[in-house]
């Protein structure tokens, strides 16, 4: 009778858990679609109005590194308060914004629209495969941490020193290194999730998002690089 009783509460312990994974999960999923629209709405503001046109070299890096960093710091106060998720869409928004230079030099492009959609395509299918992964790997993936970091922090400063030196080559191994590491980075925010080590859904999106965004980005450029054409 006992063991009955114990296999029961232990039964009941892990329904709640995957329960409680499975709305971190769900909640995330959803919090992240819904960001990809003030993203998207700040990328037109700054096609459109041309605000972010004059933010070139170092005055460029202050505004984007500042903006950011500052963001980011609200939504880790904010996270678990009702403030967290319009913070959260704000910053996504500011994102947009930060993006719309690279997205109107690419549409200057004759064929800058389809490389836009490529770059699309390209982070989708990129998140569905390490979605996937993310279900398969059985492994804790918690030893990736520090080696993905080191990675982030070494594509951050070269993107610094390259805003001063203005290397095509440069940006073009930049952005390569920055696939790899984000898409590793993905999979490693996605398992943990998968795993119940993530339970603030707030925090997992804004995860997933700073990949993606670095994914889209990174690929952006080198399609901008290597396969734009004005003829």
């Amino acid at each position: 009778m006992s063991d009955h009783i114990q296999t029961g509460r232990f039964g009941a312990a892990a329904s709640s858990t995957a329960g409680a994974r499975n709305k971190v999960m769900r909640n995330t999923y959803w919090l992240l679609a819904l960001s990809m629209l003030p993203t998207v709405l700040g990328a037109w503001v700054g096609v459109t109005t041309g605000i972010t046109a004059g933010l070139t070299g170092f005055m460029g890096l202050i505004v984007f590194l500042g903006g950011a960093f500052g963001f980011m710091f609200a939504i880790e106060k904010t996270k678990n308060s009702a403030a967290g998720v319009p913070v959260l869409l704000a910053f996504t928004f500011f994102m947009g914004l930060m993006l719309s230079r690279m997205l109107a030099m690419v549409l200057g492009f004759n064929n800058g629209a389809s490389l836009i959609m490529t770059a699309f395509g390209g982070t989708a299918g990129v998140f569905l495969v390490m979605a996937n992964l993310s279900t398969i790997i059985k492994r804790d993936l918690s030893g990736m941490s520090k080696w993905l970091f080191a990675g982030a922090l070494a594509i951050m400063f070269g993107a610094i020193i390259n805003v001063f030196v203005g290397s095509t080559a440069g940006m073009a191994v930049i952005a390569t290194l920055a696939i790899l590491v984000f898409s590793m980075y993905l999979l490693y925010d996605l398992k943990r999730i998968v795993d119940g080590g993530e339970t603030n859904y707030i925090t997992a999106t804004l995860g997933l998002y700073l990949s993606l965004f670095n994914i889209f980005q990174s690929l952006l450029a080198l399609l901008g690089i290597f396969g734009g054409s004005n003829d």
